[in-house]
Order: C-alpha cells, then structure tokens, then sequence
C-alpha cells in the first residue's frame, strides 16, 4: 500500500480536530464543564486519547476553541441564509440575533465559555476565534461603520455583556430588552433580523433615519 499524500494526511487530521471539537460542544452542553471528561470527549469524538494533547494544551483550551467554532459557523449560516442580501442594518440585525440566540439556546455552553474568559487566560488565540472575529469585523465593515477599528471592539464587548446579562445566575435579563437596546444603539429597526414575537420592549424603535449616529 503506498503512503497517504501530505494533503490526505492534512484532511484527515482536520477531520479529527473538528469531531473533537464537536464532541466538546455536545458533552458540555448535556453534562457541564467539571463533569466533561478529556477521555469522554476523545470516546465521542471515535478518537485517541492523546490527540486531544497533540491539538490542543488543555480542556480549557478546547472549550473556547470548540464554542468559537459553533458560533462561527452559527454566525456564517445566520448571515448567508436566504434571502441572501447585502443590507449592512440586516446583517448586523442578523449577527446581534445570532449570537443573544447563542445564549439562549446553549445556555450551560455559553455560561461555561464566558467564565473561562473571564479568567487569566481570557481568549484563546485559535482560528476558530479568529474565524468569529472575522466574520464580526466584516459585518461592522458592512453596516458602514465611518471607524472600525474603535466600532469593531465596542460591538463584541456589547454583545459579550448582552450574553452575560442573559445568562446571570438569578437576575437574568429578558432576550428582547437586551435586543430592543442593542437594535436602538445602531439605529436598526425592530423587524430586521430574527425579530420574536409582539411589539419591542417599552415601545423601543428604531430611530429614523435623520436621528440616526
């Protein structure tokens, strides 16, 4: 049998990586951080062991990189969905929707995922992060930002409090106050997006265009 070319090897070790990374997401979000174990992710993942040690230094690591993922992939999906557009207020109505939707629908990944970064090491500097990171600054680029580089910062730290206000043990705040605040903030009216049902929060709209930053 004649050895694997150095692009079949590439894709298989691809192809290991994401099944790990996938298997982290699904055992956190059914058994939380403590209970996850590196050997039941490998047993999930239908890998070694010692591959999660060859990609990754620890779990920690693992479960940023693997939340990075899903939100990347949630974000692209999100923002090429039909009807495709290229509307800067939609897209960014749509990246705003996805990631308060990220929250609420994986709510023990995406606490476990906010501690961790509240942490020493803070973000892991993965190309799953960086994918995320990507995919947001084209967004601000998109919506006609005049500065990205100071409004690029200020969106992913408004969304990361927005998701950290939803999931706060015992004072939770409601999906769409936080929405209907963000969508007023960049002048987005309350129909773009994935909006939920009934009229916004405290009658919050959109202002109109000539009001608008």
């Amino acid at each position: 049998m004649s050895p694997r070319s150095a692009s079949v090897n590439e894709e298989l070790r691809r192809r290991s990586r994401e099944r790990l990374l996938q298997a982290t997401v699904e055992l956190v979000g059914e058994r939380g951080y403590e209970a996850t174990t590196l050997g039941a992710i490998a047993d999930r993942a239908g890998a070694a062991r010692g591959l999660i040690s060859y990609y990754f230094p620890g779990k920690r690591q693992l479960l940023q990189s693997a939340v990075h993922r899903l939100m990347h992939r949630t974000l692209e999906s999100a923002l090429e969905r039909e009807p495709r557009t290229e509307d800067g207020s939609e897209l960014l109505a749509r990246a705003i929707d996805c990631v308060l939707g990220l929250a609420r629908d994986h709510p023990v990944l995406m606490r476990t995922h906010m501690a961790g970064i509240l942490q020493a090491e803070g973000f892991v500097q993965c190309p799953e992060q960086q994918r995320l990171a990507e995919l947001l600054r084209n967004t601000v680029v998109r919506y006609g930002t005049p500065d990205v580089d100071a409004d690029y910062p200020l969106l992913r730290a408004q969304l990361m409090g927005a998701v950290f206000a939803v999931l706060l043990p015992g004072a939770p705040m409601p999906l769409p106050r936080l929405r209907a605040e963000l969508f007023q903030r960049y002048g987005l009216d309350w129909e773009l997006g994935v909006p939920p049902g009934g009229e916004p929060p405290g009658g919050a709209r959109a202002p109109t265009v000539g009001q608008r930053r």
